[in-house]
């Protein structure tokens, strides 16, 4: 398998089952050796599905020559910090390194409203963070990314799809993108047979910012926490009920006011959680799942008994278009 070039080879299989997967594994494992040799490499691992699926790819390449970096900025969903690290270096014995940058990033996002800023903010600080790590370590000669076949179709070669990619360039680090020639199910194919867990290969799609697009407006440590809640118990629910993998996404929104309700027979002034539950082929357009009733009556009744600090709960009704999938 040849990595250069930006254009998928014609003689390329569709990778849709456990033996093509396992034929692409080990030419893959073969290429990466053959290009990084005894070198080490670098690679900023987020937990989502490409990320881990290199790093796990790697890991079978060249064990511990691979160094991991996972940056916890704060806006991850519940439990997916924790699960990175254990996946990868208690269960994988990657040679992991774990970033607690959570106060760093929300100070910066502090009091910023407009979502194109925070935007700006989370991916300029991630590149700050992850650099310093980098300057911290000797002898890294590669830097590998989770590129798939979209990205490069998209970006017309130009990647720009991950942080990394704003690297400054006195570090001469050599790309490794190994699976810069697949599309995300191909992506999940792999992964799943590299050994990696259904909810981290199934994981639905995630934004880059996190739940800083989630949390509208000035983000606030409290709503932040109220997503974090609210976004667990909807996820929870929809596993145990069989619509984990039937819808293609769904999370909570919490947005920046508050309104009127009755706690504890008081008056209170808490925050709204918003549910959105699309399915879509393309993200170009997209319908609203339509959830059974007594489900929802059961979510909500969670959401205001667990989260705290929500006294309402609402349910988005709107389609793309007109709607976007995700609020900011």
């Amino acid at each position: 398998m040849d990595f250069s070039g930006n254009v998928r080879p014609l003689s390329m299989e569709r990778i849709a089952t456990e033996s093509s997967s396992m034929s692409f594994i080990n030419e893959a494992v073969e290429a990466i050796r053959k290009q990084v040799g005894d070198g080490k490499v670098l690679l900023a691992l987020s937990g989502g599905v490409d990320s881990s699926v290199v790093a796990a790819l790697l890991i079978k390449a060249i064990g511990k020559n691979l160094v991991c970096v996972h940056v916890n900025h704060g806006l991850l969903r519940k439990g997916e910090p924790e699960q990175v690290v254990q996946v990868f270096r208690h269960e994988m014995d990657a040679n992991l390194i774990y970033v607690d940058a959570v106060d760093r990033f929300l100070d910066k996002l502090a009091g910023v409203s407009d979502p194109e800023q925070k935007r700006k903010i989370i991916g300029a600080e991630f590149i700050r963070v992850f650099e310093e790590e980098a300057r911290k370590l000797d002898g890294i000669g590669f830097l590998a990314q989770g590129t798939i076949y979209p990205d490069i179709l998209e970006s017309d070669g130009v990647k720009a799809h991950h942080n990394v990619g704003g690297l400054p360039d006195d570090l001469k680090f050599k790309l490794v993108e190994p699976l810069k020639f697949l599309y995300k199910d191909e992506v999940r194919v792999v992964g799943k047979a590299l050994g990696l867990p259904d909810n981290m290969v199934y994981r639905q799609p995630f934004p880059g910012p996190g739940l800083g697009v989630r949390c509208l407006g000035a983000i606030t440590r409290d709503r932040l926490e109220c997503v974090r809640e609210s976004d667990a118990i909807l996820r929870e629910e929809f596993a145990a009920n069989g619509l984990e993998g039937k819808v293609w996404q769904y999370f909570t929104i919490v947005p920046d006011f508050k309104s009127v309700g009755v706690r504890d027979g008081k008056r209170s002034f808490e925050y709204p959680v918003i549910i959105r539950a699309v399915n879509t082929k393309d993200a170009m357009t997209a319908t609203v799942e339509d959830i059974p009733f007594n489900l929802l009556s059961h979510i909500t009744d969670r959401i205001l008994k667990e989260v705290k600090g929500v006294n309402r709960v609402c349910y988005d009704m709107t389609p793309k278009p007109v709607g976007t999938i995700e609020w900011e």
